[in-house]
């Protein structure tokens, strides 16, 4: 006498109900489901994460724009920035398949696997451009669009294209389109350039070489792998750490600029000297090297998103409480 399978309460009635369903109600359900996973991998082309800070800071230079922002005009703003930059991911996705399939930080994004081809992607990139720089012009001003046009531009072909396959220092150049969303705001809010969000832009412009290194400074056998000529892969983590240093030692005078320009009080001062000093510590940690070498790599990383968030974040509260 053989063993009957077990059979769950209620699988017989939940299998009947299945599968008397509207055969049109399944199809719906399963394109819903389908449509849901074509969005996300969308999405993933736009690096969520990366777009992120860069729109944290792009709404920190509304906050701190003098005069009154019409709220139509500030969300537009933000809006199109946000398109903007996801625009400019996606192309550099696009461009990048081929080195992305070759790097274990990167192989699972969308086109290297096959999840969103590369005609879609560079479709869906080139349609989120124009229609960032059309929206922006249109809603503010021309040298603002303009601005994120040339931002674009710079990050997916100077950064993209040429340096980042051609030379090390491809991050310190290319940290600039990065660091441009505080100006395009700015500029869009008030149409003219001002000294505060310049200050912005340099704060964010040598953060982003400790902040790029401290990553890359794990991932050297992806790079050379991929052949692409980071730091780390062709000067070595030694060189590479002192470069850290120097960049990290710069950004502390650099960090406090907005409060010897007089724009700010001493509370923000005092944000960004305890926030760059623990930045150059991690820093220094990561110089003496050692067994603990990745371990102070990857804190060095993940402070210096941190780090981005305090110095804003103070701005924020320098604006709201002491304005």
């Amino acid at each position: 006498m053989g063993l009957k399978p077990i059979t769950k309460p209620g699988a017989r009635l939940l299998s009947v109900r299945t599968t008397n369903l509207d055969p049109s109600l399944r199809v719906r359900g399963l394109s819903f489901s389908r449509l849901v996973a074509k969005a996300r991998n969308y999405l993933a082309l736009t690096k969520p994460r990366v777009m992120s800070l860069v729109v944290f800071t792009a709404v920190v230079s509304l906050v701190l724009a003098p005069g009154h922002v019409a709220p139509i005009v500030g969300v537009a703003t933000i809006v199109c920035i946000t398109i903007g930059a996801g625009a400019a991911s996606a192309l550099n996705m696009w461009y990048d398949a081929d080195v992305d399939a070759l790097m274990t930080r990167t192989a699972a994004r969308p086109i290297p696997v096959g999840r969103v081809s590369a005609e879609a992607a560079l479709a869906f990139g080139l349609v989120m451009a124009a229609i960032s720089v059309l929206a922006l012009g249109a809603m503010t001003n021309v040298a603002a669009a303009g601005l994120l046009a040339f931002t674009i531009f710079f990050y997916v072909v100077v950064y993209t294209a040429w340096l980042k396959r051609s030379t090390p220092q491809s991050i310190v150049i290319g940290g600039a389109a990065g660091a441009s969303p505080p100006v395009i705001v700015w500029i869009a809010v008030t149409g003219q350039l001002g000294l505060e969000p310049l200050l912005l832009f340099l704060i964010v412009l040598f953060w982003t070489p400790p902040h790029f290194w401290a990553l890359s400074l794990n991932r050297t056998s992806d790079y050379r792998r991929a052949r692409i000529p980071a730091l780390p892969a062709v000067s070595g983590q030694s060189e590479t750490t002192k470069q850290i240093l120097i960049y990290t030692l710069l950004l502390l005078p650099i960090s406090l600029l907005p409060w010897l320009f007089g724009f700010v009080t001493a509370f923000y001062a005092a944000v960004a000297v305890a926030s760059s000093t623990t930045m150059l510590v991690l820093a220094l940690r990561l110089r003496r090297g050692g067994i603990a070498r990745r371990e102070a790599a990857n804190q060095l990383f993940a402070f210096s998103i941190c780090y981005v968030i305090l110095l804003f974040g103070a701005l924020l509260v320098e604006k709201v409480i002491f304005a």
